[in-house]
């Protein structure tokens, strides 16, 4: 892992729990010592990346990650596009909707919303990244995104999060298999316990997927009539967001 990765790393540890870190939680979470972690902050801090609070001297994001959020989304927009389509999923259902896109062999969150209607609802951090293996939002990127990133998902080792998180190569195939066969993937507590997820993908121009709409629900909650309105919203606002990406939707994808 070369110096620039480890640097930047550090910003990956940021949360909506930690919005604002000491050096000794960044050398206990980077498990680096003391005097290169020290150094990557002094850089990330002259580079606009990170800035510190004069009170507490505690790092928190910096003004660069502002511009270069516009830059991304003045030149790419997906905030702009997501955000109403997700809110609009988020009101007919009353279900937590979140979105995500590839970054590297994860998912990262662009967007969520949740009606908050029920008395028990899903935790959600929009900072944490989902891994592939385990989310819905993962195995509908793994079905239809870029041949790499499913080649090295199943390659790599994978970490168990909860009960029914797939370890096994064959398993993780045949999760695969099943979100191509049906448009949609469906994760039964395989990130977090007693929560059940369908995710849907939506494309970039190539017809290659780029990111995706999940909707995580209590699985105690669960109905075969709140499935099928998922699925059906799934399927409403993913074909919106690739419209409105100038995407193109797979000759062979599912729409049924």
């Amino acid at each position: 892992m070369g110096t620039i990765t480890k640097a930047l790393g550090l910003l990956n540890h940021f949360s909506s729990e930690d919005a604002e870190i000491g050096l000794a939680k960044f050398v206990r979470l980077s498990q680096a010592d003391k005097a290169t972690v020290r150094r990557h902050l002094v850089e990330l801090e002259e580079n606009g990346f990170l800035e510190q609070n004069p009170a507490t001297r505690k790092y928190r994001l910096g003004p660069a990650i502002l511009r270069l959020a516009a830059v991304r989304e003045r030149s790419f927009p997906m905030r702009s596009v997501l955000g109403p389509v997700v809110d609009d999923m988020a009101t007919r259902l009353g279900e937590l909707v979140h979105a995500a896109l590839l970054q590297g062999d994860m998912m990262s969150t662009v967007c969520h919303a949740d009606p908050k209607v029920h008395g028990t609802r899903v935790i959600f951090d929009d900072s944490e990244m989902l891994p592939l293996h385990a989310t819905a939002s993962g195995l509908a990127i793994l079905a239809f995104g870029p041949e790499d990133a499913t080649d090295y998902a199943i390659a790599q080792d994978r970490l168990s999060y909860a009960p029914n998180t797939v370890i096994a190569k064959s398993d993780l195939l045949h999760l695969v298999r099943r979100t191509r066969e049906q448009g949609y993937s469906f994760a039964d507590q395989t990130f977090t316990s007693d929560i059940q997820s369908y995710g849907m993908p939506f494309f970039g121009p190539d017809a290659v997927a780029i990111g995706t709409i999940a909707v995580p629900v209590p699985k105690a909650r669960m109905t075969d009539d709140l499935r099928d309105d998922i699925i059906r919203e799934l399927r409403r606002g993913c074909a919106a967001v690739t419209r409105s990406l100038g995407g193109d939707l797979p000759p062979n994808f599912p729409t049924g």
